[in-house]
């Protein structure tokens, strides 16, 4: 019995091997287009997808219960790792084995082509690490060698310049302190520049009113812990602090100490400010009751030598549009400023909210029934009328109380066939200075292969160095469906990887797939040998507040299974460094790639 089993599963073998070698010859006029560094690695990547067509769960159960490889971390060596099951099972049953075939790269040359290109793309790794860091450039950088210096020595193997922010003149400037890190610590960094693409997103919203509120802090039970600090400055400075306000300097520089400014606020309340100190062309004044003041206000004073003064011109409050369940809003091709509803006294809308989106191209190929998502898709919607200018959505998922829609947020469109090119004008500009100042180029928003192959062609013309290397940022669905045609078509060029932008992947694909979406990636990817970079809010509670999340430490853990782990920009950017380096440098034994590794237990 046991060996009829042996022989059935020889048998399902044999089928996948025999599919493996019509399936690559299928492809064979593809393969002759790759480029030399990647004969070996395409093949297998045609095979590993070959072999993924089939149902293997039941395959492995029965592999797993003869104590055998079960094929869950072959990606790199496939078609080897078949035959040479092939070969146990027929001695299993005491038959012999058919003669070989030429299986490609081993396991261990499997490995040695995946460090290879992790080399040469994203540089070298640490010591006892295999996993690099790349870190994303804030634009203080530019000014900073100091900053630029301790991310360099904490552990950073390669930085990321995002293109949608600064200018040529910002980029340059922190592309030197970076080289100059380099060269002093002895470190190679590589310097990778993200191009911005077609990032769809919301319009201006009308400024609202020019007024800063005020309020005292309170414990629980609303007692005054510590009053509101107002600072009053001259008209001429500009208002840089939220509790900044302008007044005439010539009245402020006469103020004193214990001098009560009366004023009627923005909701006609009788409030009081208290000034507790002064200096030249500044006050400082304390407010022991919430109070709004607003361009214009009257501030008179109880001294009578002091004439009354008016409040100097404040920056309006940055409005959003608050939506709820059911509700609707037009979204506009003209660059109009967005309005929230506006409703009756009985609570009724008379007239639906409404934004514009930054990409007109989009108003053109959007249908009613299609879903829609703002701002990384904390609001959710559906078209329900399309027109030529316009189209109206209706809100299906927000907080319980509405959620604020604010300008500059990101709109996916998950199902949307909106037949985007990934470079833009701009993006074509920027390349120039990519070219010319980086080693590598992150392609933002690549959906197919004709996507690749403008960028091959605009990299043919401006004919960069020849260790240049392509990071294509898989973040849309449609990216992950083409993922195959992608990929081989980038493997014409010589230096490729892949970054999984798991924050807006996860907005167009969901949050319940994109754990089982990013393992696909990374297992297609190792099966071409092409180095992947875990990318999107790793250590953030840390990066941004100075602290990490238990789950995010899990994240970490996670992220080994690519060759690189990147870090957003934020004011503790090289805590962060250190702490991953630390992290990453600890759980190298325990795990290579995706292969869990077994040392002695020891205490921590």
């Amino acid at each position: 019995m046991k060996a009829k089993k042996t022989e059935n599963l020889i048998v399902e073998i044999e089928n996948i091997i025999d599919a493996i070698k019509h399936e690559e010859h299928a492809f064979e006029e593809v393969l002759e287009q790759v480029h030399p560094n990647y004969a070996k690695s395409a093949r297998n990547f045609i095979r590993y997808n070959t072999f993924r067509a089939h149902d293997l769960t039941a395959i492995q159960k029965n592999l797993g219960y003869l104590g055998l490889t079960r094929l869950s971390n072959a990606e790199g060596h496939i078609l080897a790792s078949l035959i040479k099951i092939r070969q146990v099972l027929h001695k299993l049953i005491d038959v012999q084995p058919p003669p070989s075939l030429k299986s490609g790269p081993s396991m261990k040359n499997g490995k040695r082509l995946q460090s290879k290109n992790s080399k040469a793309l994203i540089g070298y790794r640490s010591k006892g690490r295999r996993v690099r860091i790349m870190a994303t450039m804030p634009t203080q950088a530019a000014h900073d060698y100091h900053m630029v210096h301790h991310m360099v020595k904490n552990g950073m193997n390669c930085v990321r310049i995002n293109c949608a922010h600064d200018n040529a003149e910002i980029w340059e400037n922190i592309v030197e302190k970076v080289r100059i890190a380099s060269k002093k610590l002895k470190r190679k960094i590589k310097i990778t520049m993200d191009l911005a693409g077609p990032k769809i997103r919301t319009g201006a919203i009308a400024p609202g009113p020019k007024t800063i509120k005020f309020s005292p802090e309170r414990d629980d039970k609303g007692i005054i812990l510590n009053p509101a600090v107002v600072v009053l400055l001259p008209k001429n400075e500009n208002v840089r602090a939220i509790n900044h306000v302008p007044v005439d300097a010539a009245w402020l520089n006469k103020l004193a100490v214990g001098d009560t400014i009366l004023f009627q606020d923005a909701r006609n309340k009788s409030r009081k400010l208290k000034v507790l100190s002064v200096s030249e062309n500044r006050a400082i004044a304390s407010c022991q009751k919430t109070c709004y003041l607003a361009t214009g206000t009257l501030l008179r004073i109880e001294r009578l030598e002091l004439e009354d003064v008016r409040v100097g011109e404040l920056p309006a409050v940055a409005q959003s549009i608050l939506l709820q369940v059911n509700d609707s809003i037009t979204i506009t091709k003209d660059s109009i400023p967005g309005n929230p509803a506006e409703r009756d006294d009985a609570g009724n809308i008379i007239r639906k909210a409404n934004i514009s989106c930054q990409l007109p191209e989009i108003f053109s190929r959007v249908k009613a029934g299609e879903p829609v998502l703002f701002d990384d898709g904390k609001i959710e919607g559906v078209i329900t009328q399309v027109y030529p200018e316009f189209f109206d959505v209706k809100i299906t998922k927000a907080k319980q109380k509405g959620s604020k829609l604010k300008a500059e947020k990101g709109i996916n469109f998950p199902f949307s066939d909106l037949r985007l090119s990934g470079l833009t004008e701009k993006d074509i500009t920027d390349l120039e200075f990519i070219t010319q100042h980086a080693d590598v180029v992150n392609f933002s928003f690549v959906n197919s292969k004709k996507d690749v192959n403008q960028l091959l062609d605009v990299l043919k013309k401006l004919a960069p160095k020849k260790s240049f290397g392509i990071i294509l940022k898989i973040e849309t669905r449609l990216a992950f469906e083409n993922l195959k045609e992608i990929l081989l078509t980038a493997m014409k060029f010589q230096n490729i990887g892949v970054m999984i932008a798991r924050g807006d992947l996860a907005v167009e694909i969901g949050w319940d797939k994109i754990a089982r979406v990013q393992s696909e990636i990374i297992a297609l990817c190792s099966a071409a040998h092409i180095p992947v970079v875990w990318a999107t809010q790793v250590l953030e509670s840390l990066v941004k507040g100075g602290l990490p999340s238990r789950s995010e430490i899990t994240d970490v853990q996670n992220s080994l299974k690519a060759e690189c782990v990147m870090l957003n920009k934020g004011p503790y950017i090289n805590e962060a460094i250190q702490l991953l380096n630390t992290i990453l440098s600890d759980m190298e034994q325990f795990h290579n790639k995706n292969q869990l590794m077994l040392p002695k237990l020891q205490k921590v």
